[in-house]
């Protein structure tokens, strides 16, 4: 761990030359604020402080990564869908994505398999006898 710069004046952490560099070699490597800041010895929120003061270049929030989402081959309206489509809704009708999935229904069923098992339950099974 490097020796932590001394407090000034207005109780604000000065930063050493050896900290800066370290924190600018681990910032590079891709290293979590939290990470960086164990290893200098500091808070994350001083270790972002200080990158952003040096102009280090931004990356992207874990907190904001998501899997980018497939993109659907064809949004069917109500109008498009088939005799055999499934008609399960997606999305709320008033936004312009709305859709329905259009899969192909079960025989004799308005929706898939996927939709047809959340859709439709099953009251020939036993109660659960857990609680006895």
């Amino acid at each position: 761990m490097l020796k932590v710069g001394k407090l000034d004046d207005k109780n604000a952490m000065a930063w050493t030359d050896e900290m800066v560099a370290e924190l600018a070699r681990l910032w590079e490597q891709g290293l979590s604020t939290g990470d960086i800041g164990r290893q200098l010895g500091v808070s994350k929120n001083a270790v972002v402080g200080k990158a952003h003061r040096l102009g280090l270049t931004g990356r992207p929030s874990p907190i904001k990564r998501t899997s980018p989402k497939p993109k659907k081959e064809k949004q069917l309206s109500l109008v498009d869908l088939g005799p055999n489509c499934c008609r399960w809704p997606i999305g709320d009708p008033r936004d312009p994505g709305f859709h329905f999935c259009g899969k192909k229904a079960l025989p004799g069923k308005p929706y898939c398999p996927e939709h047809a098992a959340v859709a439709y339950v099953n009251t020939s099974k036993k109660a659960d006898t857990s609680a006895e």
